[in-house]
């Protein structure tokens, strides 16, 4: 199933962490372009390339620009930028990089729900500007993690262990799924507007996609209560970021954390305009020891596909997939 190293052309279509670029460039030849776009494919890339690490957006034109194309290895968990499903018709097998992060991400939503509800950062601004010592204590929080009960927006690995993490501070946990998951243990809710209205602390790790877009509308956050807190680290499309802000504005809701946004990096104006909001650059995995745990974890799916001829971690879409020899 392998073939040599020097007949294998991966191609990097603008930025990817540089780890990642120098484990493949050691193993395969490594061509770039400044993007994903079929016009950027001269003759010569167009026929030789068989492979893609990337982690931008690589969509079914890019896809079929390149004939000979076997595998498209992602850096993150999230694969919507890639049309997976087309991916699959064509044969090409798609992995992403899941479990490498699962522990930091969870790590960090609790941060950010902590920070949300007790105004941490906003506290720190406080002491730093000298507002302690010339106006006395910071002001009480309204917000308390005490008394909270927490709904968990995509039961995936992720969301399973900010369950955990949860639990940890004797909170108690619900969910909404696409589907019920079998092996766990907390009360799941069949509709996103169901958990909403049983909790007042939705936390989101849905993946993006036609599915989840605008899932966390007005209903919904109406649905949590004027103590209502939101947290999203899954993706910012789940979001209808015009109804959050104003939620926010209104105290339809108390506040909310966000790590991740529709249009990134463009942040809105009226999320950055709301005291309320506690607001992140999509830096839940980043770390550097998780980015180059991610990283490897790019290389090795692309070693493994032209060596032994399997994917390491395949995306549901591509799982079907075999190499052809």
């Amino acid at each position: 199933m392998s073939i040599q190293s020097s007949e294998v052309t991966i191609l990097v279509p603008g930025k990817l962490h540089p780890h990642a670029v120098s484990r493949i460039g050691e193993r395969f030849r490594l061509v770039t372009v400044e993007r994903a776009d079929p016009a950027l494919l001269t003759k010569e890339i167009t026929g030789s390339v068989v492979g893609i690490a990337s982690s931008t957006v690589i969509s079914a034109a890019f896809i079929d620009a390149l004939p000979n194309l076997q595998i498209i290895a992602t850096f993150g968990v999230g694969y919507d930028d890639v049309d997976a499903e087309h991916a699959g018709l064509r044969g090409v097998m798609v992995t992403n990089t899941p479990d490498v992060l699962t522990e930091e991400v969870a790590d960090v939503t609790i941060g950010l729900l902590i920070n949300t509800v007790r105004e941490l950062p906003k506290a720190e601004k406080y002491l730093r500007e000298g507002r302690w010592r010339s106006e006395g204590s910071y002001l009480l929080t309204k917000g308390s993690l005490r008394g909270r009960s927490v709904g968990i927006f995509g039961m995936g690995r992720i969301g399973r262990a900010i369950a955990r993490r949860i639990e940890a501070f004797g909170l108690p946990v619900s969910y909404h799924n696409r589907r019920r998951v079998e092996d766990v243990p907390y009360p799941y809710h069949p509709t996103l507007l169901a958990l909403a209205e049983a909790v007042d602390t939705l936390i989101s790790i849905a993946p993006g996609g036609a599915g989840t877009r605008n899932a966390v509308d007005a209903q919904v956050l109406r649905a949590l209560g004027e103590n209502g807190v939101f947290i999203n680290v899954g993706r910012g499309s789940t979001v209808d970021e015009e109804a959050l802000a104003a939620a926010l504005r209104s105290g339809t809701i108390l506040a909310a954390g966000l790590d991740v946004f529709a249009d990134e990096p463009h942040v809105p104006e009226n999320l950055l305009a709301c005291e309320n909001a506690c607001l992140l650059p999509h830096v839940a995995s980043a770390s550097v020891p998780t980015r180059i745990a991610m990283a490897n974890l790019v290389a090795d799916n692309i070693i493994s596909w032209f060596t032994r001829g399997e994917a390491l971690t395949p995306v549901q879409e591509t799982a079907h997939v075999g190499r052809q020899a």
